[in-house]
């Protein structure tokens, strides 16, 4: 009789971090795997999932417009309650810090099921720093029975949690799985995109090209102000350099973004990319700066220097590595690093060319091989 295997997410990130472990899974005839998508985020989720061929057996289909956490999450738990008497999963697979991880795990220890956390064990240890994700992912990994922790540093997190060392298995982080599929179809001949095309024409390649890309809820207000003060800061000084941000659709990242860095010449605020078109944009980047967790394990994957507008990273592989800088909203921090690395060839080269502690893209097949054993 086969296994069955539930894999749930809801939001662009974790379908990209999903994605080749569905593939992975796909290829074991001993095992029944079916996917289900909350939709937390609609559009954004779709495109990834057409880019990696998935078709989701359960759609929730639960993004409504204004949503707050409170109907979310109970909305979330009772949708998936028939889902699990439907297809009465062995394992339930959840991943990182979303509002659907924290969700998803709950209703599936209460259905019985085993759950998995893949991208176990990040932490600040600020239970409001990230809001909500250090709590979404500390709840999810009191239910989880076994822990897929990206780096040993998370692996060191659950152990003293008391998490019991045999339900713990380092992994690499599924991201850099994603990334080099997704840089692999891009590079082929046949793949064609038409906001790749747009890009083309868009971007003057005859400049250092400098990718933003923020949307983090601890940076809304006076953060983003001094943000974009940094930013129009780093274009008057660098004529040389062009700077593109996709703007995320948030107005309270809308807002301060346009009225503040519209008329800057060497500045191109676009719309929000699809993963493919975004993945080629970072590979023809000089550097990156973001509040994205993400892109703080992509961008390293490609050689591509990082700084990190947080005050605290639930990834301190990263910055231990040295492939990123944590540089919170401080205007002028901002600025001086980003200069730095604009001038200063030898500590670029060594940004760049740092060895990526999040993984070598055989998180999934790690996983797989383990669930193989229980």
């Amino acid at each position: 009789m086969k296994k069955k295997n539930l894999i749930v997410f809801g939001t662009r990130p974790e379908a990209i971090k999903m994605a080749p472990l569905v593939k992975a899974f796909d290829q074991q005839p001993e095992y029944e795997t079916r996917v289900c998508i909350t939709a937390q985020h609609r559009e954004m989720l779709d495109q990834v999932l057409d880019f990696f061929e998935i078709k989701p057996q359960y759609d929730l289909d639960l993004m409504r417009p204004n949503q707050n956490l409170y109907t979310l999450t109970a909305t979330i738990i009772e949708s998936l309650k028939p889902v699990l008497e439907d297809f009465k999963p062995d394992f339930v697979f959840v991943h990182g810090d979303t509002t659907t991880t924290m969700a998803a795990a709950l209703a599936a220890f209460y259905s019985g099921a085993k759950v998995c956390h893949v991208e176990a064990g990040l932490r600040t240890f600020n239970k409001r720093n990230p809001f909500p994700e250090e709590m979404n992912r500390s709840i999810a990994g009191r239910l989880t029975d076994f822990h897929f922790a990206p780096t040993i540093t998370s692996k060191e997190n659950l152990l003293k949690e008391n998490i019991p060392v045999n339900d713990i298995i380092v992994t690499g982080n599924t991201v850099i799985d994603a990334l080099l599929f997704s840089v692999n179809k891009l590079n082929n001949n046949h793949y064609t995109d038409s906001e790749i095309e747009q890009l083309r024409e868009t971007v003057d390649f005859s400049k250092k090209l400098i990718l933003i890309t923020g949307h983090r809820r601890e940076n809304h207000g006076e953060g983003f102000n001094s943000i974009c003060k940094a930013l129009e800061t780093i274009a008057k000084n660098n004529p040389e350099t062009q700077l593109i941000y996709p703007v995320h659709l948030n107005p309270n990242v809308q807002k301060p973004v346009y009225e503040l860095l519209r008329d800057i010449t060497n500045i191109k605020l676009i719309d929000p990319l699809s993963y493919p078109a975004f993945v080629w944009l970072m590979e023809k980047s000089y550097l990156i700066i973001t509040d994205s967790g993400g892109v703080q394990e992509e961008a390293p994957g490609l050689g591509k220097p990082v700084l990190v507008m947080r005050n605290t990273t639930e990834r301190p592989e990263a910055v231990e590595a040295g492939t990123v800088i944590l540089v919170g909203t401080d205007t002028k921090k901002i600025v001086t690093e980003t200069e730095r690395l604009l001038n200063d060839n030898y500590h670029y080269e060594k940004m760049a060319k740092t060895h990526n502690p999040y993984g070598d893209g055989k998180a999934s097949s790690r996983i797989v091989e383990f669930i193989k054993t229980k």
